[in-house]
Parts: C-alpha cells; structure tokens; sequence
C-alpha cells in the first residue's frame, strides 16, 4: 500500500471566534502503487485539505498519513522538506511557472534542491519529460509565449522531474477550456499507465473523475467510494 490515510481529521479555527469548522472527521483510506484514485465534492467539503495533509503542505490534528510506508505527521523539517522535493508531485489549478525562466529552466526547479546531483542526467530527463507531454519543440520558450494549456503540460513535467512515487492533483484542469481540459486528462492517465506513477486527483469535473480507476466523494468530512 502506497498511501494510508487512518482516521484523519482536520479542523478550522474560526477566527473571529465562532463555530469550528470539522472539514474532515475520521477520514480513512488505501490506495495502492500505479492506482489512480479521484476525490470529488463541492466547494469547501476539504477535498483541498486531504490533499494538502497527504502532500505535507498541512498536518492533520488527529490520525495518521502514511506514504511509502512513512507516517507523514511525524517527520522533522529537514525529512519534510525531502519528502516534499521526491516522494510527491504536485499539480495546482494554476501552473505557479516563473515567468523569467525558460520552460527547461521551470522544469529544473525542483532539482535545485539537490545541487550534487548529475546536471546533464537530469536535464536530459526534462527533455525527455517535456517531449513526453508534447512540449520538446518548446524548451526554450518562456511561459508568456506559452498557451494555458501548454503551460500545465510543463507543470506536470516539473511534477515529475524527481520521480515521485504518488502524483497529487489538485483541479488541475479548473483553469482550462473544454478542449484543453481533456488533453490534460489524456495526458495524466497516459502517464500513470505507462510511468506506473500513482495518481490521487481532487475534482469538480466528473467527467475526469470517471476516467481514474476509483472514485471518492468527500460528504460531511468524510469519504465515500462511489459505485462504478
């Protein structure tokens, strides 16, 4: 088992001083190596927030996130921050390229990191990535001279760039037209097929949720595989 959420909750404080907000309540789920999994449910039901406690960006009050056989919640900084750079991958809604560099340049981000490792393997690896989302002919072309979508195919090659074990995608295709929203959806199942990566997406679009290989619903804090 790749990713073990263990009755895991979370709570807002409000901070005018009113009623507490419980986002998650127990929440509990498995996901294996090479699934991809969506969790669907409206504005505000915490889909973001599991997310964000699998990738390390928040803690959970309660419970337990294991990943790689690693409980989350309890790794210092330094490991964190490690865990953060090579076990996961992030997508956003909006793609967060910096505009001053190139688009090998972007991909490259991540790697910077870890300063003693191979600059001509890992360069190689970005082309290699970014001919893999369609993008080789665009390497050295910044993201203004770049289309919305384009510019999430190079977030999802930046997303891969230190091989993480469990990609993590969050409304990745809310900032898109019709046209580049399935493209994009191509794309992440064609990579979790062929790259074995395993796939955890948070939804509004249904559509996209029905092409991974299960569904969740995140109802009253707590989720709910939906029938197939």
């Amino acid at each position: 088992m790749l990713l073990a959420l263990r009755n895991v909750s979370k709570t807002y404080r409000a901070p005018d001083g009113g009623d507490a907000v419980d986002v998650l309540r127990h929440v509990s789920l498995e996901i294996a190596a090479g699934e991809s999994v969506a969790i669907v449910g409206p504005s505000g039901s915490g889909k973001s927030t599991a997310l964000n406690l699998i990738g390390a960006l928040d803690r959970a009050d309660s419970g337990e996130v294991i990943v790689d056989g690693r409980d989350v919640e309890k790794l210092n900084e330094e490991d964190l921050a490690a865990y953060r750079n090579t076990t996961v991958g992030f997508i956003f809604q909006l793609h967060h390229l910096l505009p001053q560099c190139t688009i090998l340049e972007n991909v490259l981000v991540p790697t910077l990191a870890a300063p003693k490792r191979d600059h001509a393997a890992l360069s190689a690896r970005a082309e290699s990535l970014l001919d893999s989302v369609g993008l080789k002919h665009r390497l050295h072309h910044r993201p203004g001279e770049l289309s919305g979508g384009e510019r999430q195919r190079v977030a999802v090659a930046r997303a891969l760039i230190n091989q993480p074990k469990l990609l993590l995608a969050d409304e990745p295709t809310g900032a898109l037209d019709r046209t580049n929203a399935a493209r994009l959806a191509d794309l992440l199942t064609e990579l979790n097929r062929t790259q074995g990566v395993t796939l955890l997406m948070v939804t509004h679009a249904l559509d996209l949720a029905q092409r991974m290989q299960r569904v969740f619903e995140l109802i009253d804090g707590q989720l709910v595989e939906a029938k197939r």
